[in-house]
């Protein structure tokens, strides 16, 4: 852990009586000086820290901005998801830094986070608005032991741990549209892109991307989202702590990618399937340019939507263009 990850590690493990400066310099290796210089350091990028020769060193607020150091100070320690965190002021796709770092032989579990992205997508080469501190927008490299056929199941236990960790911070009680979409009242504040680099059995490595509107206001919008997205600000009626939220995600994502790993799919799935606005509604698919239309009955072993066709044949969709029907 870097000094300043195990300083406010400390701070908050110590809540309101504090933590000495002779303490941390243990912790750290280095002196009580060294100490106060990186404690100056966090203040000016908006950390309030107080210090008393009584109580030490107090974490009295942090500052609505994302930081490595803060993150994993949050998160304390994940199996997989989080074990390293970072964050870029800006970059054009979070998805295309992590496949960079996957080509390049980086640890699975690596997350990557950008305060705004000049070319996020999703899914169908859709573009996807990052608006500067106003939303999550990060990428995950996983290195499942999954055939490529069973992906979806990544999708689905991703979906199940964004809307645990939403539901968690904020109180609120989001959807899943399938296959990806977090929603609420049917309009999107959330979505899930998968990237997979495969052979024909077997997954190399899997590029997880998550955007989330947390703090956009209905203006801030654009004109032609707004009557199908949302943000949690909107749904909450206050701003959402941003940092405090993206560690409850990678939480949720971590738990829920060991239970998958120790083969526990059916009952995130389970839970997906009581989530999802998705089923026992009709739905049209568009897979490509074929269009599959029926009711949507349950989820398969492997993630996949069973759709019951209008000719009463059940049909395996593993992805599509989804629209409810009413």
């Amino acid at each position: 852990m870097s000094s300043d990850t195990i300083i406010l590690t400390a701070m908050r493990a110590s809540g309101t009586s504090g933590v000495s400066g002779a303490e941390l310099a243990r912790q750290l290796g280095v002196s009580r000086a060294a100490v106060w210089a990186r404690i100056e350091e966090l203040r000016k990028v908006g950390y309030d820290i107080a210090a008393s020769p009584h109580h030490g060193y107090v974490l009295r607020a942090t500052p609505d901005l994302l930081h490595a150091d803060d993150l994993l100070s949050r998160l304390g320690r994940t199996k997989v998801i989080g074990r390293d965190v970072r964050v870029f002021g800006e970059t054009s796709s979070t998805n295309d830094v992590v496949e960079k770092l996957a080509r390049d032989g980086a640890s699975e579990g690596i997350t990557v986070f950008a305060e705004t992205q000049t070319k996020g997508r999703g899914r169908l080469g859709r573009k996807w608005i990052s608006p500067p501190g106003k939303g999550l927008w990060f990428s995950v490299l996983l290195r499942p032991d999954l055939r490529p056929q069973s992906a979806t199941q990544l999708t689905v236990i991703s979906a199940v741990a964004v809307a645990r960790a939403i539901e968690k911070q904020t109180g609120l009680k989001p959807g899943i549209k399938w296959p990806n979409d977090i929603v609420f009242a049917g309009r999107k504040c959330a979505g899930i892109l998968l990237e997979l680099s495969a052979e024909l059995d077997h997954i190399r490595h899997v590029v997880l991307g998550i955007g989330i509107d947390v703090n956009l206001s209905a203006e801030e919008m654009p004109p032609d989202l707004r009557a199908i997205a949302t943000s949690l600000r909107m749904e909450a009626g206050h701003p959402i702590d941003r940092p405090e939220l993206a560690a409850a995600v990678i939480r949720e994502l971590d738990a829920a990618y060991a239970r998958l790993r120790a083969g526990d799919f059916h009952e995130i799935g389970d839970e997906w399937m009581r989530r999802c606005i998705t089923l026992g509604r009709r739905v049209r698919i568009l897979i490509g340019d074929r269009p599959v239309t029926g009711l949507a009955e349950a989820l398969d072993e492997e993630g996949a939507l069973l759709v019951r066709t209008e000719h009463g044949r059940l049909e395996r969709v593993v992805g599509g263009d989804v629209t409810l029907e009413k």
